[in-house]
């Protein structure tokens, strides 16, 4: 079934009303590993939204054309490609990113976000839609894992982008560690989902 939005709609779906990391919690494997530095979180955040765009648009041209019994494997097929040149440019050009990221870049191939996508929206809609699908789920992903990190990057190490803004003694180390990672992300979680449920209430009671 076709989705019948228009691509801004469709485009601000995916960074406010679906957000992948604070309301559909896909691809929680980079949210939690690499949302230590906000360059880290913003670097994952562009490499996916390179493969989740070009995926999507990929997919839906070959829509028609792929038998239902061997779509998903061709999905990852498509995906996996994607991530090669991304790790190969990444390798070329960023290398201390492509380092730091390490195994995580790889996992994109696997990460339930894009291959979400590809099956529940790239597969029944046009290349134009498909990319505004895209663009706003690797959007709002970007976001949403920059946002955890800026807390813990701020608050655990007193930096942000090299820059030193909480001295020492100020710092929560723990924030920096895993622990520190389901610790922000849960309460950004519940605030998230606190301010959207009052909008739901603010909703009802106007309509």
């Amino acid at each position: 079934m076709k989705n019948k939005k228009s691509f801004g709609e469709i485009f601000t779906t995916g960074i406010l009303k679906q957000n992948p990391t604070f309301v559909q919690f896909l691809g929680m494997c980079p949210t939690l590993a690499v949302t230590s530095k906000v360059e880290n979180a913003l670097g994952m955040g562009a490499g996916v939204i390179f493969v989740l765009v070009m995926s999507n648009f990929i997919i839906s041209l070959i829509r028609n054309f792929v038998p239902d019994e061997v779509r998903i494997p061709i999905y990852i097929v498509v995906i996996a490609s994607l991530v090669t040149i991304l790790e190969m440019s990444m390798n070329a050009f960023m290398p201390d990113l492509a380092a730091a990221l390490g195994t995580f870049l790889k996992l994109i191939v696997v990460n339930c976000l894009i291959l979400g996508r590809a099956e529940a929206f790239a597969a029944k809609n046009s290349p134009v839609k498909s990319i505004a699908d895209g663009l706003g789920m690797g959007i709002g992903f970007t976001l949403g894992i920059s946002f955890i990190a800026v807390f813990r990057e701020v608050l655990g190490s007193g930096t942000i982008l090299g820059f030193e803004v909480i001295p020492a003694d100020f710092q929560l180390s723990i924030l920096g560690g895993p622990a520190g990672a389901f610790l922000v992300f849960g309460i950004l979680v519940a605030q998230v989902t606190k301010l959207r449920m009052i909008k739901a209430k603010k909703a009802e009671v106007n309509a």
